[in-house]
């Protein structure tokens, strides 16, 4: 059973900043991450990809937050972090994180709310 559980959303003034936080783990199994990301879902938009990052340290982020996010991740920890900075209104999303195993199989968490208001 692998659980995925993120943390660290909340109420933003826009400009400000947030990190938020996904650990992975699993239970009376062996679990090897392949690459952990971070995605979002605004009201009456299609889940995107805000970034990825793999066990060796690759990433990829959505042109949209290049620049004001950042992805880093504690393998040891099987933890993975989002650095959001000069946040924006249209960041408003709830955020989901997934985690892919060397099997390619996805988990995912059940997200936390970000929201960017004044």
């Amino acid at each position: 059973q692998v659980q995925v559980v993120e943390s660290g959303g909340g109420l933003v003034q826009p400009g400000g900043s947030l990190r938020l936080s996904c650990a992975a783990s699993a239970s009376g199994s062996v679990f090897s991450i392949y690459a952990m990301g971070w995605y979002r879902q605004a009201p009456g938009k299609q889940r995107e990809l805000v970034a990825i990052i793999t066990r060796g340290g690759s990433t990829n982020y959505a042109d949209s937050v290049k620049g004001r996010f950042a992805i880093s991740r504690d393998n040891a920890k099987n933890t993975v972090y989002l650095q959001m900075n000069s946040l924006k209104p249209d960041d408003t999303a709830v955020y989901y994180c997934n985690a892919a195993d060397l099997g390619a199989n996805v988990y995912w968490g059940q997200g936390t709310q970000v929201t960017v208001s004044s």
